[in-house]
């Protein structure tokens, strides 16, 4: 069985910048514009280690497709979630797709994959969330932080660490309306993940159709 969670913790910082590594890409299963193989095939020819497809809230891609099967894919996907007062997106790494638990957390419609209107009102738990990841045999990590709109970030990281939360996203570029809707810097964040020990992960939120 393959241990993605001591995969990406072995990535460094360069792999993420060098694009070699890139753990947040989306396809026409959820919000993207990008065929799922044909990310693949892209990676393979531009000489990537890993990447990992994270539709919203579904893993339609890798039940519909031979993506699994690939070794340069963890399988992976992003969900819309709340933590009190703060609306998340939380990515699950290295899942078991066909995992009984999780299914319940999936979407039920298209629009749940795709439309923020719908996405903002998810009612997902987030300790069960996490708890049925670790289930999954997944590990969990707090997509772009900086966005995170929590008074304290610190405590909020806190909150998350004693629900499970195995990771931060520290190494990701805040483009488009990201960089607007920014809280934090990307530093602070690294600093927060050293400070707690937690997993960094790493990628672009890819929605167009080249790598």
């Amino acid at each position: 069985m393959t241990d993605y969670e001591e995969i990406i913790k072995s990535f460094a910082k360069e792999d993420y910048s060098r694009n070699l590594v890139n753990l947040h890409i989306h396809t026409t299963f959820s919000d993207g514009l990008a065929d799922a193989e044909d990310i693949v095939r892209q990676a393979k020819d531009k000489g990537y280690k890993k990447i990992a497809i994270c539709d919203h809230n579904t893993v339609d891609a890798y039940l519909n497709t031979n993506i699994i099967n690939e070794d340069i894919v963890i399988p992976a996907v992003e969900f819309d979630v709340w933590c009190g007062y703060v609306f998340m997106h939380l990515l699950g790494y290295g899942i078991d797709v066909h995992n009984e638990n999780l299914k319940q957390f999936y979407a039920k419609s298209k629009k749940e994959t795709e439309a923020d209107i719908v996405r903002i009102f998810s009612t997902r738990n987030i300790k069960k969330l996490i708890n049925a990841i670790h289930d999954a045999g997944g590990i969990a990590v707090l997509a772009h932080p900086a966005c995170c709109w929590a008074l304290s970030m610190d405590r909020f990281v806190k909150k998350l660490i004693s629900y499970g939360l195995d990771g931060l996203e520290v190494y990701y570029p805040y483009q488009r309306h990201r960089g607007i809707i920014k809280f934090r810097t990307a530093h602070h964040i690294e600093k927060l993940a050293d400070k707690y020990n937690l997993i960094k992960t790493g990628g672009t939120d890819l929605h167009i159709k080249n790598l």
